[in-house]
This record gives structure tokens, C-alpha cells and sequence, in this order.
């Protein structure tokens, strides 16, 4: 007999809004994102370094929810999570998250609300995504990496098995919220690091935006607020503009550009037992790229440069001794990453490189020596 075939269509509506002070009563961002005909339960899980850093924020949002109790039911006080790769590396978030909305009768419309970094959005959008089959998940990104890249993405995920993000799915969120009053108790480190990301998705999509990093660069460099919105907005809006464009939003097939710099970066997270941060990774992976598509006649030399130098003055180091790391035959390890990578992109390996600031192109060999010359290149570019 004949097998039955229909096209199956789903529209996502993606969210991301941007605001200052969102639990401040007055501010109706939130209480309109989440507007709807009847009251709504929500369960707020909250980054317990914020919440230290930002004494007096749990009571602002539940000040905020008591504000808003006709469309808006705060079912516990907030619960609090660490954050970071630790949030990921097992399932005990993910376990009493579940808990908590199974106690509180949490169903498919309320709202599991995530207020942290993007280790922490990845394991609560993977418990929203999978209690229920799906509650309504927003964020609350307070990081610049995840303002400007994970928080408004579809991706969600846990650390399994020695491997970054082995377990996850893939779920839109229900509604992003960007405020800018989170970032700006975040020391130097954490601010820097969303940069990366913004300079990753400028070399791949749009040259102009590159300009503008470049000519912006001494004022990201001193964390001025004005540039850090503007970047976090444009940065966030082609992230958007690819995941609705792109034809491949749940990355069915193997081409994967928004992962330009990072099959490196994930592996070297993993050398260093996670010491380096996932922006300080994706620096250096860039940078290895950037040299590899140099050196294999794809990109002008004078592009690399500008590449290489804005990572710089942005504050980011190009090198880690990781890189050097090997096996007991000698292979260095952070080539283990490109079978790694293969593997997550199911079967085929498929790497983004450069052609021109703007323009990537995907190869499906890295050469193994090649990969070496480049590292050679970063350690020399270090220094001692």
C-alpha cells in the first residue's frame, strides 16, 4: 500500500522586547508580553548571583506580580538557581524545576519565567519544553552574551556525556525580554563577552555592522551603555533575521553559520574544565577560522587583520594553552572537536567559514595541519 504524506506547517512567533527597570510596577513590558484573556499562573526561576548582586530584586518582583495580580499569578516566591556551565552539567535543575511546576498545577498556558545567564535559559527552556510538552517559556536574559545571542534563539540544552549541549531540543520562546538595567552590575569579564557574538554574526551576515563595531570599539571597550545597547539590539535582530530566513530555524540540515568559530569553542570549553568562558572560547575560535580561511585563499589577508584586531581591542586574548593540548598518539585535542561537531550536525561535517566580512561559505574537510599552522599562528600572535 501506498505510504501517506502531508506537509506539516507551524508559525512561530519569536518576541524579543526591550526594556529598562522591567519589574518596576509602572512598566507594563512584561504584563503586556504576557497578556491574556484570563489570569495566568508563572513560576520564576532566578540566577542566585543576580539576585546577590541586585539586593532587594525578589521583592521587586514580587512587588511586580502583586501589582498585576489580575492577569498575573506569581505561584511561589522566585526560586533560585546557579547559573553557569554547573546549572547544565547535571539534571538536578532541570529535576526541581519540574517539581515545582507539577506542585504548583502549572499547566500548558501559564509561564515558567527564567531570569539569569544563558546556561541558565538553556535548562529552563529545556524543562518549559518538555513538562506538559511545552509551557510557555519567557526570558529574561542578563548577560550580554545571552541579550545578544542564546536568549533569543530557539535552542535550549543540557551538558551530557563529556559533550556541550548533548541533550536539548529545540523550542521558540514565548516572549524575550532584554532589560539593560540587569547587565549593568556585571564585572568587565561578563560584560566583554557578549561582544563576541555580535562580531561573529557581523562577519557572517552583514559588513556594514562590522563598520560599526570597528568604529565603535574604543567605546565597547570602556562598556559606554549607548554602544552596548546599540550592539546588543543589532546583534539580537540579525540573530532573529537568520532564524526566520534562513529556511532551516531547527537546523534539520547541517549548515549551521551562527556557529561560525564555535566547533573549536566548544571543545575548548571542555579542555579547560569550563575556566574559559563560552565568549572567551568563541574568540578564540573565531580567530583560529578566520586564520584557517585566510591561509586556505578564501579570505584577503587585509580582512583577517581587521577581524583579528577588533577581537583585540574589544579585550578579548586570541590564544589559550588548551590548544596545545593531546593524546597519547600526539593528535591535538581540539581537532576531537571537529568529530564532535560532525556528530551534533547528524553525520556530516559542515564548518562556516569566511569569503569576505559579510559573506561565509561552508567547507566539509578541515585539514589537520592546516588547523595546526593556524594554532601556531595564535600562540605566536600571544607573545611569551
Amino acid at each position: 500500500m501506498p505510504a501517506l504524506q502531508r506537509l506539516i506547517q507551524v508559525s512561530w512567533p519569536l518576541r524579543v522586547f526591550f526594556t529598562e527597570n522591567v519589574f518596576a510596577p509602572e512598566n507594563p513590558v512584561l504584563r503586556d508580553a504576557l497578556h491574556d484573556a484570563a489570569p495566568r499562573k508563572a513560576l520564576v526561576v532566578l540566577e542566585d548571583s543576580l539576585a546577590q548582586a541586585m539586593p532587594g530584586l525578589e521583592q521587586q518582583i514580587e512587588h511586580y506580580f502583586a501589582a498585576h495580580q489580575a492577569s498575573l499569578q506569581l505561584v511561589r516566591s522566585p526560586l533560585y538557581a546557579c547559573g553557569g556551565e554547573p546549572a547544565k552539567n547535571s539534571n538536578a535543575l532541570v529535576s526541581e524545576i519540574y517539581s515545582q511546576l507539577h506542585r504548583h498545577h502549572v499547566d500548558r498556558h501559564s509561564y515558567l519565567i527564567a531570569i539569569g545567564g544563558g546556561a541558565l535559559l538553556d535548562v529552563a527552556g529545556f524543562a518549559a519544553a518538555t513538562a506538559h510538552r511545552g509551557i510557555r517559556h519567557v526570558r529574561i536574559p542578563t548577560t550580554t552574551l545571552s541579550q545578544a545571542d542564546s536568549g533569543v534563539g530557539v535552542k535550549n540544552g543540557l551538558n551530557a556525556l563529556g559533550q556541550k549541549n548533548f541533550i536539548g531540543t529545540f523550542a521558540p520562546p514565548y516572549a524575550v525580554i532584554n532589560d539593560f538595567k540587569l547587565i549593568e552590575t556585571l564585572p568587565p569579564r561578563e560584560k566583554r563577552a557578549g561582544y563576541v557574538e555580535a562580531v561573529k554574526v557581523a562577519c557572517i551576515r552583514d559588513a556594514k555592522f562590522f563598520d560599526e563595531l570597528e568604529s565603535q570599539a574604543a567605546r565597547l571597550a570602556a562598556f559606554d551603555p549607548d554602544a552596548m545597547k546599540q550592539l546588543i539590539r543589532r546583534c539580537a535582530e540579525l540573530h532573529l533575521d537568520h532564524i526566520a530566513t534562513s529556511g532551516d530555524p531547527f537546523e534539520t540540515g547541517s549548515a549551521r553559520p551562527l556557529d561560525f568559530g564555535h566547533w573549536a569553542a566548544h571543545k575548548l570549553e571542555q579542555l579547560s574544565h569550563f575556566r574559559i568562558s563560552h565568549g572567551e572560547a568563541v574568540a578564540v575560535g573565531i580567530a583560529l577560522d578566520v586564520i584557517y580561511s585566510r591561509n586556505s585563499g578564501l579570505l584577503a589577508p587585509a580582512q583577517a587583520a581587521r577581524i583579528l584586531n577588533l577581537l583585540e581591542t574589544l579585550g578579548f586574548k586570541l590564544f589559550a594553552h588548551e590548544l596545545l593540548n593531546a593524546d597519547n598518539a600526539n593528535t591535538p585535542a581540539i581537532l576531537a572537536g571537529l568529530e564532535e561537531f560532525r556528530e551534533h550536525l547528524g553525520g556530516e561535517l559542515s564548518v562556516t567559514l569566511l569569503a569576505d566580512i559579510g559573506r561565509s561559505v561552508e567547507v566539509h574537510h578541515m585539514e589537520p595541519r592546516h588547523v595546526a599552522e593556524a594554532v601556531a599562528e595564535l600562540r605566536a600572535r600571544a607573545g611569551p
